[in-house]
């Protein structure tokens, strides 16, 4: 096997069922990448993101670049080996930064100057410098570097950062080292214009990829306007490969682009959630710092099996918080990237059952249903109440 490998398993109207293979295993599509930017899914250990059913997490290259550098990565045997991770792994060539960081860097035709966030020394990063560093890192799946076009954005700047973005994809593509179960993927840009996305998908299938990248979505533009550019998007993409849809999110906006033919996903949101008291639940999403959890006994989510609900109470979690305990920070994000895989799975098998619209529509419309508040007080019988002030006594009739 040259590069990596997909096959398309099932359809349902346009959501896909799929499987990728990679030198260091298969991912079931679709599917949900947690994110491990630093070589670390933040508060989680390897074994503990494996136990949540991921089969793929992401790195960053602009972030490994700066720390520990991808030479030392390489020379301790490469991110898998450096992470404890031996599954595959995805890299960001750090387009995103080059939006995210815009006030800490200059861009040229030739690539992006970068000013360290972590000590003010400079770093060029290239098309080829960027494949070079996702190859020491020795990723499974290589992203273009490409610029992640802000929004909003006129058509005349969509179109600029569109072309220079086209323009650094054959040049990724040149410098890629292709070897089996290792592969390339474009990133289509293009803002929020048909037209433009049209003309991103055309220049980027002539180049030539393992896999094709949906970029510049997820970046303010709006739920709606993102499901809009997808659905002029995604029909025009090459139906034999993996579709991706960077930096999304939701549980809600998984689902929509599930509907819509996006195969694979990456997402912050779960793990930030986790560390600041957000957990998703089927209902919704539950703030565990509210005062109303202190006294519940129940789990954050009675259908979920991860630790955080199999072991602990709503009270637990609540006080883990209050105290200002890492623990509750730590099972907040395991409940979050256990219910994403959970999501993902019932979405995948929705697909092969031949019911996903029945399934999704299910789903979405308990999500809009909130969380059920506990119908009582357990603790209200060990309350004191307090005490009625007496009623002052009658005066007496003095004897005469």
């Amino acid at each position: 096997m040259t590069g990596i490998g997909f096959e398309l398993l099932k359809t349902d109207g346009r959501a896909r069922r799929g499987r990728v293979s990679t030198a260091h295993g298969a991912i079931n599509t679709p599917a949900f990448m947690p994110v491990g930017t630093a070589a670390t899914v933040k508060a989680m250990t390897s074994d503990a993101v494996k136990s949540t059913g991921a089969e793929i997490l992401l790195g960053n290259t602009y972030h490994l670049m700066l720390r520990p550098t991808a030479e030392r990565v390489g020379q301790l045997g490469g991110l898998h080996r450096f992470m404890n991770w031996d599954k595959p792994i995805l890299t960001d060539s750090g387009g995103f930064q080059v939006m995210s960081l815009s006030d800490l860097r200059t861009m040229t035709e030739e690539g992006v100057t970068f000013k360290s966030h972590l000590d003010g020394s400079k770093h060029h990063l290239t098309p080829e410098r960027s494949i070079q560093i996702q190859h020491l890192l020795d990723s499974n799946i290589t992203m273009c570097l490409d610029e992640c076009t802000p929004f909003p954005a006129t058509e005349a700047q969509a179109a600029s950062s569109m072309r220079l973005s086209m323009r650094w994809a054959k040049r990724s593509k040149d410098a890629f080292v292709e070897r089996p179960g290792y592969g390339l993927f474009g990133i289509v840009q293009g803002g929020v214009y048909a037209d433009l996305r049209a003309e991103s998908v055309a220049a980027l299938s002539d180049i030539g990829f393992d896999g094709y990248a949906i970029g510049g979505l997820a970046v303010g533009e709006g739920q709606e306007t993102m499901f809009t550019v997808l659905d002029f998007t995604e029909p025009l993409m090459v139906k034999e490969r993996p579709r991706y849809l960077m930096g999304v999110g939701r549980p809600s906006d998984l689902i929509g682009a599930v509907r819509r033919g996006v195969d694979m996903f990456d997402c912050v949101m779960p793990t930030r959630s986790g560390r600041t008291g957000q957990a998703f639940v089927r209902r919704g999403t539950i703030n565990i710092r509210n005062a109303r959890h202190a006294h519940d006994e129940r789990p954050l989510d009675e259908e979920c099996g991860c630790p955080a609900c199999r072991n602990h109470s709503r009270a637990y979690l609540h006080h883990l918080f209050k105290a200002g305990e890492m623990l509750g920070p730590m099972l907040l994000t395991w409940h979050n990237l256990h219910y994403y895989q959970d999501l993902m799975a019932e979405l995948r098998q929705a697909i092969e059952d031949g019911r996903f619209e029945e399934v999704a529509s299910a789903l979405e419309a308990r999500l809009n249903e909130g969380d059920v508040p506990a119908t009582e007080d357990p603790l209200a019988h060990l309350k004191v109440k307090p005490a009625k002030p007496a009623k002052p006594a009658k005066k007496e009739s003095a004897d005469v």
